[in-house]
C-alpha cells in the first residue's frame, strides 16, 4: 500500500532510538499516523514542528499497518507562530483539537481546506481570532454537531436572535427564550457573521462553541477531555480583550 500527498503536521513523538511517529492531517486520507525513520535526528527533527505543511509519501505492507513516511517540508509555520503568544496558542489549539476530534483515516477535505487557510493567517492577530472562531464552527459541523443559527427554534423568527439552545444547538430569539433565557448560551452577532466582532465578543462566542465541544463532541468520543491547549488559547485571547 502506498500513497503521496500534502498534509499538516499535528504532532511528532520520538520512537525508539532515532525514529519519530508523526500524526498528519491530509485532505484525502484524514488524520494519518506513520513512522519517520531518522525523525528524531538533527536533520529531520527541526522539520517536524506542529503546523508544518509537508509533502508526504506513506507506505505499508498492509493497509491497516502504521506504515512509514517519507517527508519533505513545503512550508514551515513555526516562525509565524513564535512571533506572537496568541499565534502560538492558536496553533497549538488547532492541532490539538484536530487530533482530539478526528478519527484516524477518515477524510475531511472541507475541514482540511479551512484549516490550511486558517493556519496561513497565523501572526495576523487582528483577524485571526475571528477566523479561528469560524473554524471551530466548521469543526463542529464536520463532526456532526453543527449549530443552526438561521432562525429561532421556538418562534421561527429570523430577527432578534440572542441565544443558543444547549440541547439542540439552534438559535433562540429574546422573545422565544422568555423565562428560560438564563439557561441558554449566548449568541453574539459574530457567531452569525454580523458586526465588527471585537475580541471580547469572540471570547463570548467561543464560550458557546466550547460548550458543544465539551458537552456534545467529547462524550461522543468516549468522554475524552477537550485539550487544554484550547483553554489556553481562549485565556490568551481573553487577556487581549
Amino acid at each position: 500500500m502506498e500513497w503521496r500527498g500534502q498534509g499538516i503536521l499535528l504532532s511528532s513523538r520520538k520512537h525508539g532510538e532515532s525514529a519519530a511517529i508523526i500524526d498528519v492531517f491530509t485532505p484525502e486520507h484524514g488524520r494519518h499516523a506513520g513512522v519517520v525513520r531518522g525523525g528524531a535526528g538533527r536533520r529531520i527533527a527541526p522539520i517536524l514542528q506542529p503546523g508544518a505543511q509537508l509533502d508526504v509519501s506513506w507506505r505499508a505492507r498492509l493497509e491497516d499497518h502504521i506504515g512509514t513516511y517519507q517527508v519533505e517540508l513545503l512550508r514551515s509555520r513555526a516562525a509565524m507562530a513564535m512571533g506572537s503568544r496568541l499565534a502560538l496558542a492558536g496553533l497549538n489549539a488547532v492541532t490539538a483539537l484536530l487530533a482530539f476530534a478526528l478519527p484516524e483515516r477518515e477524510a475531511h477535505p472541507g475541514l482540511y481546506q479551512e484549516t490550511e487557510r486558517l493556519l496561513d493567517l497565523l501572526g495576523q492577530d487582528e483577524i485571526w481570532p475571528l477566523a479561528y472562531m469560524r473554524w471551530e464552527l466548521v469543526l463542529l459541523e464536520e463532526t456532526g454537531f453543527g449549530l443552526d443559527l438561521t432562525r429561532c427554534a421556538v418562534t421561527g423568527a429570523q430577527e432578534g436572535l440572542r441565544h443558543v439552545s444547549p440541547k439542540s444547538g439552534r438559535a433562540v430569539s429574546a422573545k422565544g427564550a422568555g423565562e428560560w433565557a438564563d439557561r441558554l448560551l449566548p449568541l453574539p452577532p459574530c457567531l452569525r457573521g454580523e458586526g465588527p466582532a471585537p475580541d471580547a465578543e469572540i471570547v463570548e462566542a467561543l464560550r458557546t462553541t466550547g460548550y458543544f465541544l465539551r458537552a456534545k463532541l467529547a462524550p461522543a468520543l468516549g468522554h475524552k477531555p477537550v485539550p487544554e491547549a484550547r483553554l489556553r488559547y481562549v485565556d490568551a485571547l481573553t487577556r487581549l480583550g
